[in-house]
């Protein structure tokens, strides 16, 4: 797991996920997130690509971990707060299989993590061996607008 902003993220171009990386960071920085549409847009095909979403914040103990095995999540807040929790995948106590046309596997709430508050511009990159609770509230529910960059971890 990474936390940094927006704008330092050209710092993590050697991640050993090639020029994928180079792509997703240089399409955030680029796209104007405040004023893109909720969808899917591809950056590089399968490779590449990101969704953005709106929605409001729930209370943690409703929150689902999540994590995947093909691809690496940059998500960035463009506006609103949001309580992002991070544990490693072996930490966590899977409530059912992997769902491979998610590419998720979710996880029940018996580990705290560690509880990270974001805020409008921060991002955090999490990898297939990060757990990962989005979408919690940081006190009082919030509207969030969020874009998740998906980067395919090799050519599956």
């Amino acid at each position: 797991m990474i936390l940094d902003l927006i704008e330092n993220l050209d710092f993590y171009k050697a991640l050993g996920i090639g020029d994928r990386y180079v792509k997703a960071v240089e399409w955030l920085k680029s796209s104007d997130l405040a004023n893109l549409a909720d969808g899917r847009y591809e950056i590089d095909g399968k490779a590449v690509y990101a969704s953005v979403m709106s929605y409001t914040t729930v209370p943690w103990e409703e929150a689902v971990y999540e994590a995947h095995k093909k691809y690496t999540d940059i998500q960035c807040i463009v506006s609103g707060t949001e309580l992002l929790t991070y544990a490693p995948v072996s930490a966590l106590i899977p409530s059912g299989p992997y769902i491979p046309e998610k590419d998720a596997i979710l996880f029940d709430n018996s580990c705290p993590g560690v509880r990270v508050p974001c805020h409008s511009g921060d991002c955090i990159v999490f990898f297939p061996w990060d757990g990962h609770k989005p979408k919690a509230a940081n006190g009082a529910s919030s509207k969030v607008k969020k874009v998740v960059v998906k980067i395919l971890e090799s050519n599956m």
